[in-house]
């Protein structure tokens, strides 16, 4: 399965995509309103579109989806350790903007808050989640990355 934009580019490769099902967490890194960091961390969900979705129980109340609607600049980063011996690092940091929607189709289990994060890549640098590749890729997938 490939993910894209809405411009018909694609957002992850299929390495990527299959790495972050694999894996349950990530780090979400907004901006306050007085310029101070915030960084969470957060369960999320990529959609077909290649959007990435940020839930909670009470994301509306939080402090991270005030950032957000104040300033939609984020960075999302999914990452483990796949062997300490040898020391084996892998990962994915996704920059884009986001918004902070109050409803968006309703919550997809109960308790969660139907108030969602959603995250639209703009630049993707990932590194040791494709085997046939070595180092850290870098890409723009979208828009600018502000």
């Amino acid at each position: 399965m490939t993910s894209s934009t809405g411009t018909g580019t694609r957002t992850f490769t299929d390495a990527e995509l299959r790495y972050l099902r694999t894996q349950r967490l990530g780090r979400l890194a907004t901006v306050a309103p007085d310029g101070t960091l915030q960084n969470n961390p957060v369960g999320y969900h990529v959609n077909a579109d290649g959007t990435i979705d940020i839930r909670g129980y009470s994301m509306a109340t939080s402090r991270k989806f005030r950032n957000v609607a104040a300033n939609p600049n984020v960075a999302l980063v999914i990452d483990d350790i796949a062997s300490l011996d040898p020391w084996t690092v892998r990962g994915i940091e996704i920059r884009g903007k986001a918004e902070a929607l109050d409803d968006a189709g309703g919550a997809p289990r109960p308790g969660l808050s139907p108030a969602v994060i959603r995250i639209h890549p703009r630049r993707i640098l990932s590194w040791g989640v494709d085997p046939d590749a070595k180092g850290m890729a870098r890409r723009t997938v979208g828009g600018p990355t502000g």
